[in-house]
């Protein structure tokens, strides 16, 4: 069954562990565990070195709280965009996450994260 004609909850399933490894790599600087389940497409535009600077000049990129409430998914193109209610460990208030995955050679991929 392709990942659009999944319902939410089968969505939700796949991405919670996708998006927990995405915050625990971020909190802790890890490239390789952080860009383990990305598409080739985000591979090519997230080098170590733009990561690294990320990661050093932005203190939410790297106090991202464990706790996270789905808030829903979004189907469009071939791709399925979770969203996602974020806090942080050390700003305060509330923080929105997207996860865009989609498939690529019958393996479900990341291909855009990004918290704002």
């Amino acid at each position: 069954m392709k990942l659009q004609d999944k319902s939410d909850e089968e969505i939700i399933k796949i991405a919670d562990p996708l998006w927990d490894n995405l915050i625990k790599c971020s909190n802790n600087k890890d490239y390789s565990g952080f860009t383990k389940d990305f598409s080739a497409q985000m591979l090519y535009g997230a080098n170590e070195v733009e990561l690294g600077k990320q990661w050093a000049n932005n203190e939410l990129l790297v106090s991202l709280s464990k706790n996270r409430d789905c808030l829903g998914c979004l189907r469009r193109n071939g791709y399925v965009t979770i969203i996602y209610k974020q806090k942080s460990e050390k700003i305060s208030g509330d923080f929105l996450g997207r996860l865009v995955l989609g498939e690529e050679e019958g393996d479900i991929r990341i291909f855009g994260a990004t918290i704002f």
